[in-house]
Parts: structure tokens; sequence; C-alpha cells
């Protein structure tokens, strides 16, 4: 029955609209699917840029052809695009006339951009479960940076149609999700699907290690053997599959390449392991400074640091780590990140005319937005009801002293119990909400203190 409570107390975290599917439907996602239906109506008309790549990857996979099947990467190493991406291509494919085909899978990736959204906010409250969190506050936040992040998904799932991008990003936020609730195969399962939907996902591989550390081992057995099942076969039927991880695309001049002195004209033989080497450092920094919230973030800072290309597309992977630090890595209303991002990264690719000032932009928020998620001092979050059955059962990033995460503890305002109504042993009595959760002062809901059982 405890752990009952607590799964009640982390999902059911606000009042709804309705439901659909049996899942609720609260009035911030409603307004977020009428800001993404907005942005997907006057985007969609010139997009689809990069549609054709995953047709023509999806026809070769699926053909027999000798440039085809397990021989594609070795063929065709511009197909920058995992096996699992042209599966789900597949299904928007040959079935469907190919104007169609694509507005479907635009759809498709925009509603995934929703769910993300929903995801993270529940990922918040279930990992401040127990603590006094104020969830209405959560709901603004998760409202306020996804309209953040709602232009930039529709940027790159429909503008570019990088499906590529768009499941490799889904998938983390789905491995998040499962490592906050300690479930590690299915964290190994999701980031390995992330990593089969597009290599540079490898950055987020130190998740892993928010778990505790009893479960890295199963989680990282999980996650290899499927990254080997996806792409072994093409390695070992064709070696000049290894072409793909030689592939180039120039240096362009707006690139944070150029301000730190790399002049190549194409990309680096050392920049791709570099990328993935920094991004999983940083990320597995983050988890040893108790901040694993950020390894996303400073993964793809990493990718935009050293990539030679300067994509718009690019900067819905920024948003994505914004909005996860935004939700769950500190406790301000007003989600800063989120916005900063947008407006540093998209709006100087719009506005700024100077190729080298866009660099030094890209290189600032760099280099600023890593040191604050690394640097910028935090707190833990502090449970009720004494140390609790479940504290051994925190990721081991949240454990770590000084270094974690603040819960946010007072309703909006600042307003305390004293000054709304009775405190805890002020002889009033509290009102109960929905499925016995208590109601604090303002008629705000908070996650009652109990264990997972």
């Amino acid at each position: 029955m405890r752990g009952a409570s607590a799964e009640q107390g982390a999902t059911d975290y606000g009042s709804t609209t309705g439901r659909i599917g049996g899942f609720p439907v609260r009035r911030h996602h409603v307004l977020l699917f009428a800001w993404t239906v907005l942005w997907f109506v006057i985007v969609e008309p010139s997009g689809g840029f990069s549609w054709h790549y995953l047709r023509q990857g999806e026809q070769l996979l699926f053909s027999h052809a000798g440039d085809g099947g397990l021989s594609l990467y070795a063929h065709h190493p511009e197909l920058q695009i995992g096996p699992v991406s042209l599966a789900v291509a597949r299904l928007f494919g040959s079935p469907w006339p190919a104007h169609l085909g694509q507005v479907l899978a635009e759809g498709f990736m925009s509603i995934l951009g929703l769910i993300m959204l929903v995801m993270v906010g529940r990922t918040a409250a279930w990992y401040y479960r127990g603590t006094g969190t104020n969830h209405r506050r959560l709901q603004q936040r998760i409202l306020i940076a996804g309209l953040a992040f709602i232009p930039m998904w529709v940027e790159v799932s429909v503008r570019f149609g990088h499906m590529d991008d768009v499941l490799a990003l889904f998938f983390t936020v789905l491995a998040v999700h499962a490592m906050v609730r300690n479930q590690a195969a299915a964290t190994g399962i999701y980031l390995a699907l992330a990593v089969d939907s597009k290599p540079w996902a490898v950055a987020f591989l130190p998740l892993i290690l928010a778990l505790p550390k009893a479960d890295w081992k199963r989680a990282a057995m999980w996650c290899v053997g499927l990254v080997a099942i996806a792409w072994l076969p093409f390695y070992l039927s064709n070696l000049g599959s290894l072409s793909a991880a030689k592939f180039t695309i120039p240096n362009q001049p707006a690139s944070s390449l150029r301000w730190l002195g790399v002049s190549d004209p194409s990309t680096p033989v050392w920049d791709r392991p570099a990328q993935f080497a920094i991004g999983m450092g940083l990320g597995a920094l983050a988890v040893w400074r108790g901040r694993w919230p950020a390894v996303v973030l400073v993964g793809c800072n990493a990718r935009i640091l050293l990539d030679p290309s300067v994509y718009t597309y690019y900067t819905a992977s920024i948003l994505l780590g914004t909005l996860l630090w935004d939700a769950v890595g500190q406790r301000r209303l007003v989600p800063w990140w989120s916005w900063i991002a947008l407006v540093t990264l998209y709006g100087s690719a719009l506005a700024v005319p100077s190729d080298s000032a866009k660099g030094m932009i890209r290189l600032a928020f760099v280099v600023v937005s890593t040191a604050y998620v690394l640097l910028w001092p935090t707190k833990r979050p502090r449970r009720r009801g004494g140390s609790g059955g479940s504290r051994s059962r925190r990721p081991v990033g949240a454990e770590r002293p000084t270094l974690a995460l603040t819960p946010i503890t007072a309703p909006i305002g600042g307003g305390s119990a004293a000054a709304g109504g009775p405190g805890p042993s002020g002889g009033g009595r509290r009102g109960r909400g929905r499925g016995g959760v208590p109601r604090q002062p303002g008629g705000e809901y908070r996650t009652p203190a109990t264990s997972r059982g």
C-alpha cells in the first residue's frame, strides 16, 4: 500500500482536463499541444528538407541491391543514420505516396516531442517524490520550458525531417525516466536504442553511472549487447562499412571549430572521436558531481563545440538538455536556460549576420552553460520521514553530499504553512486531495512522505 501511495504521489500531480487511453491530460498538456500544432502548420509547407535521406536509406536497407542490405554503410557512408531509424522510417515509406508518407512522419515525430515533455514532467515528479514538491509549480516550469522547446523540436522533426535525431533524443528521455525509477535493464535498452538510432547518442551513456552501483553491470550489458546486435552485422558482412565513420562534411565558417583554431576545410580525422570522448567525459563528471540531469546538456554541448556544421536542428538536442536541467536539475520557476539556449543559438543563427560572431556565440554558450551546470552550487533534496526505506535505491548521482539537487518545498509566492493555514502541528485539519494526497494551503497538491514500499 505504501508503494502504491508513492506511485500515485509521483504521477497524480495536478488537476486534469480529461483522460486519453487511461492517462491524465492536464491543462499545460493542452496548451503545449496547441503550441505544437501552430508551429507544425507554420513549418510543414517547407518541411522535409532531409527526409529523402531516410527514404533512400530505408529502401536500400530492405533491398537486395548490391549497394543495399548489410552493405548499405559501405557504399553510402553519407547516410549517417542508425538502422533503428531506417526501420522506423520504413513505416512511412513504400506503403504511402511520397508526400503523404513524409507528412505522416512529420506528424509522428512532432507527437513524440509532446510525449517527451510529459515524460520529463513525470521524471521530475518521480525524482522529487517525498520531498514536498510543489507540482503546480513543476507544471508551470514544464509549460514555460516547453514553449521554448517546441519550436526547436519542430525544426528537427518537421523542417528537416531528421527521424534519426528525433528517435535518439526520444529514447534518451525514456532512458532517463527508467534510470530515475532504478530500472537498470530498461535504462540500458533505451540507451542502446538511442545509439542504434544515431551514433552520437553514445555521449549519453554516462546516465548508466547514475544508477545504483550494483545495477551498472546489468544496464551496461543490455546496452552493449543491443548495440552489437544492431551494428555488428553491417561490419561483419562488409568491412567497408568502417568507412562510414570516416565520412566528412565541410567545416563551416560559423562553427565553433573555427574559433578553436581548426581551419581544416572538412571534418578533421580526430574530430568525431573527440566529440564522443569529451561528451562522455563531461557526462561522467556530471554524475560524479551529483548533477546527472546535466548529462544530456553537456553531451550535446560537446557535439556542437566540435561539429564542423551549424545546422539549426542541432539546437533541438541542446533544448532537450536544458529542459532536463530546468525541470529536474534546479528549482527555479522560470526555466532560464531553455530560453537562453533558444535566444542564443537559434536567435543568433537568424539575426547575426557575421559567421565569425555566430561561432563565438556558440562557443560562449557551450563554455558558460557547461561551467554552470557542473560548478554552480546546488543542494541535495531532503525527503520527509527520516532516511526512508527507499533512500538506498536513489541514483548514485543523487547521493553525493552537498552537491546534488534541491527540492521545491515552498508554495508559489514563497508562502508558508503558517501564513496560509495550520502547519503540521498547528492543530488544524488539512484537507485531503485526490487519492488521499494531502492538500496544502492555497489548494496545491504535494507528494506524501512515503517510501517506494
